[in-house]
């Protein structure tokens, strides 16, 4: 079961690596609109990547899913700072899939996503 949840959070975190190098233009269009600097917008999706990559082989389980935690929770952050100042720029969580303004199910999204990585974190061993 766990292996389960492991794999499936780490193809969400590659899938959404590869839908924001394959349009690096709008990445860099989307993330600036949520306020993030270029030199921390440039290396997300390829620490996507990675993370997502080393979930799905089952590599250092646990300590990838406190890393895909820690990531998980300063994207929330991030989308409950903007939501809480009035600021609706496009999610750019899965790239050109994002196009429409961040809202409170994104962060329930990632709130579920955080779960699967804490449930991995906690019993991945």
């Amino acid at each position: 079961m766990i292996a389960v949840v492991s794999a499936a959070l780490g193809l969400i975190f590659v899938f959404s690596s590869v839908l924001k190098i394959s349009a690096p233009h709008q990445w860099r269009s989307q993330s600036g609109g949520l306020g993030v600097p270029w030199a921390v917008a440039i290396v997300v999706p390829f620490a996507e990547a990675v993370v997502g990559a080393l979930l799905v082989t089952q590599l250092a389980r646990r300590p990838v899913a406190v890393l895909a935690a820690a990531m998980l929770l300063a994207f929330t952050v991030l989308l409950v700072r903007r939501l809480r100042q009035g600021l609706r720029p496009p999610c750019a969580c899965f790239g050109t899939l994002s196009a429409q303004p961040i809202g409170w199910g994104n962060v329930i999204r990632n709130a579920v996503f955080l779960l699967m990585a804490a449930v991995v974190a906690v019993w991945g061993g």
